[in-house]
């Protein structure tokens, strides 16, 4: 197993995964939608995408990725990554390409000066959790410092008080 960062001329790569992630997260199937988002990300170099490949004779086959997004500190003053998708073909997995794909993501952060790589998972995702742990990831208490507030722009209206 093969694993490569990509670039827009390779999006085709991860295009298919990345609809097939995002149906495992209970979204309908668009191919179109899954072409647009990762050529929109690379085009816009808004994010680093590695794919896992496979050889089958002379066919080298894609069968899994990851997708790193920047998050920046103004207070810490640094750049860090968030390992946002991590997707595996079902046939391929238990197979080290979920694990190679994370350290290779992790290889990649470090080299580019990260201090910190963090990834959220659902909370019944234990086989991923299980990963996560094995490897080093450290399941975080809620932050004494900071509170997290979000809210869904699609569904309110933003009005001043």
């Amino acid at each position: 197993m093969t694993i490569k960062r990509i670039d827009q001329s390779e999006s085709d790569l991860v295009t298919e995964l990345f609809n097939e992630y995002r149906m495992f997260y209970g979204q309908s199937p668009d191919l179109s939608l899954a072409e647009k988002f990762i050529n929109t990300r690379l085009e816009n170099n808004e994010s680093v995408i590695f794919v896992a490949l496979e050889q089958h004779g002379q066919e080298i086959k894609p069968v899994g990725f990851t997708q790193l997004y920047p998050v920046y500190s103004s207070v810490r003053a640094c750049k860090n990554w968030i390992l946002n998708d991590l997707f595996v073909k079902k046939e391929y997995r238990g197979k080290g390409a979920r694990y190679q794909l994370i350290k290779n993501a992790m290889d990649f952060a470090q080299t580019n000066g990260a201090t910190y790589m963090q990834l959220e998972t659902a909370t019944d995702n234990y086989n991923a959790q299980k990963l996560y742990e094995s490897i080093g990831f450290q399941k975080k208490p809620a932050d004494n410092s900071f509170f997290v507030y979000t809210i869904s722009l699609s569904e309110q209206a933003v009005t001043a008080k």
